[in-house]
């Protein structure tokens, strides 16, 4: 458990990501520099690549750490494989750190899978917690909602989406300050009886249990903020969160076409530009950095692959809010008392 006046340790992988380690060092050092060495970083993975990627930055008086780890797991890799033949990997030397409480988080904008299961293997899952979950942040007509899981489990039980709806409702009750957060089932139709099997026994069981369930909401209802919690299985909150991610992308796009179309559109464009950056912010990732694992042992933060310095910085900062606010204590305390 923290214990406010201790200096936290957050384990940044150094070789995960698309840009790595070029954009992981910067959004490390970044991190370090906005908070005044608030934490330290411990960067783990090649000593060499790490050492000449922070030569760029030779009078930062930063707080930080290297160990080194021989080994890297690819984007391309299989996660159980890669585990098992690659021991002396980023993800696996930073999770031990963190198992071994030599280290308070670990954030990756490495191989998702790897990750997970690294986080679920080597850090164990808290009591109660049947699968590990990640959720993602919405923007939404009445502020932010959460959606999980986000791609940790593509194939739930209802069970699995009870226990998702509890991590996610303590989750939001300490990070964004929420009192008695609405759990929403994503569904197909409102009425009770609507979806397959899976999601009419979620149904009950989330009705039967002591969160705020509102009942089944559907995909309109996302970005109204009909629900402060969204719960689906993986695979559909996956496909969800990589839409989401394409819709910066394409109104960027037509923002830039529309401009040269004409020069008094470009102008105008140009002067909207301060609204329109202000508005976009709220669905641009790297404004959140990265998802977090929940239900596993430790603080993980699970990164885009081409995570940009800003997004890695902005994970380093949810790690250690995280951390600060105890999230997997209360999961834990609070696990069997609700289900």
């Amino acid at each position: 458990m923290f214990t406010k006046g201790e200096k936290i340790k957050i384990v940044v992988d150094a070789m995960g990501g698309d840009y790595a380690p070029s954009n992981i060092i910067s959004g490390g050092v970044d991190a370090l520099k906005e908070s005044n060495n608030r934490f330290q970083i411990i960067f783990v993975g090649k000593e060499k690549s790490i050492f000449d990627e922070l030569k760029k930055f030779p009078y930062e008086n930063l707080d930080y750490q290297i160990i080194n780890a021989s080994e890297v797991i690819e984007m391309h890799d299989s996660p159980t494989a890669a585990l098992k033949q690659k021991k002396d990997s980023s993800i696996s030397v930073g999770l031990n750190l963190v198992k071994e409480k030599k280290a308070d988080a670990f954030i990756s904008a490495g191989n998702t899978g790897a990750v997970m299961s690294a986080s679920t293997l080597i850090l164990g899952r808290i009591d109660g917690v049947s699968r590990p979950t990640i959720g993602t942040f919405f923007p939404t007509e009445k502020g932010k909602s959460l959606l999980l899981d986000a791609g940790a489990n593509v194939d739930s039980k209802p069970q699995h989406l009870l226990e998702f709806a509890l991590m996610g409702s303590i989750f939001t009750s300490y990070i964004l300050g929420y009192q008695n957060p609405t759990v929403g089932l994503l569904n197909i139709g409102e009425e009770s009886s609507k979806g397959n099997e899976t999601a009419q026994e979620a149904y009950k069981l989330l009705k039967e249990s002591s969160l705020n369930f509102i009942g089944n909401v559907e995909g309109r209802d996302i970005l109204k903020g009909k629900a402060q919690i969204v719960v689906c299985d993986g695979f559909v909150g996956n496909i969800l969160l990589k839409f989401a991610e394409s819709i910066l992308t394409l109104m960027k796009f037509k923002f830039k076409d529309y401009a040269s179309q004409s020069f008094f559109k470009k102008i105008w464009v140009g002067l909207m530009y301060g609204t329109l950056k202000t508005v976009l912010k709220d669905i641009d990732y790297q404004e959140h950095g990265g998802v977090p694992l929940l239900g596993v042992n430790g603080v993980t933060i699970i990164g885009h692959g081409g995570s940009t310095p800003k997004a890695i910085k902005n994970m380093i900062f949810r790690a250690e809010e995280m951390v600060q606010k105890n999230i997997n204590e209360h999961i834990q305390q609070k696990m069997k008392s609700i289900l």
